[in-house]
């Protein structure tokens, strides 16, 4: 089980990750989201922070299709995300390992080659 603190962790053991302040968690490469804090919206009440779902960049639909079908246990969507690249991870359903394995596809797939280069060329404890 995982919770917002390994994915903080585990953000920012990239290189290059950068912090943006927020009730939550928001991590970005290269000014690029990779990885949130969700922000559940209910009609007719303020929005929420979930700091126990994380949204993170998937890359495109077919990638998307493919965690929501294939673990319906730990991903799902939105709506108000049909059309993104992204799904919603339930945290406490995750072991912190492949939550590493996601937050750092969701990375690379973010990050421009050049800042690819500084993971790939180094080791990477989490």
């Amino acid at each position: 089980m995982a919770d917002a603190e390994d994915v903080r962790r585990l953000a920012l053991a990239l290189p290059h990750t950068v912090e943006i302040d927020s009730d939550g968690f928001d991590f970005r490469v290269a000014d690029k989201g990779f990885v949130w804090s969700y922000p559940e919206r209910q009609p007719g009440k303020p929005r929420v922070i979930r700091t126990d779902i994380a949204v993170l960049y998937v890359g495109d639909e077919a990638e998307k299709q493919a965690l929501l079908l294939g673990e319906p246990e730990l991903f799902f969507t939105t709506p108000g995300y049909d059309g993104f690249p992204l799904v919603m991870l339930r945290l406490a359903a995750v072991a912190v390992d492949r939550l590493d394995e996601l937050i750092t596809d969701a990375w690379r797939m973010r990050a421009p080659d050049a800042l690819r280069a500084d993971l790939d060329g180094g080791a990477r404890t989490p």
